[in-house]
């Protein structure tokens, strides 16, 4: 395996947002929030590259919009 510089870094932003809405999540009694937290915390570890990194952030956070619009 080897680490790609852009990958490390980059791989950083989402496991920071994730934090985030984990702890938001668990105040306010939000699972959506604390679910797309901890998928942002985890998939990070299982990307192997950075358009995967990207792509799969994106599509979470996506999901985490419209279950919102959806009023969860």
């Amino acid at each position: 395996m080897s680490f790609d510089p852009t990958w490390l870094f980059l791989s950083l932003i989402p496991g920071a947002i994730g934090m985030v809405l984990l702890g938001y999540g668990k105040k306010q009694g939000r699972w959506p929030h604390m679910v797309a937290g901890l998928l942002l915390l985890v998939y990070p570890s299982f990307t192997p590259s950075v358009v995967a990194l990207v792509v799969t952030g994106s599509a979470i956070g996506g999901a985490l919009w419209y279950v919102n619009r959806l009023g969860w």
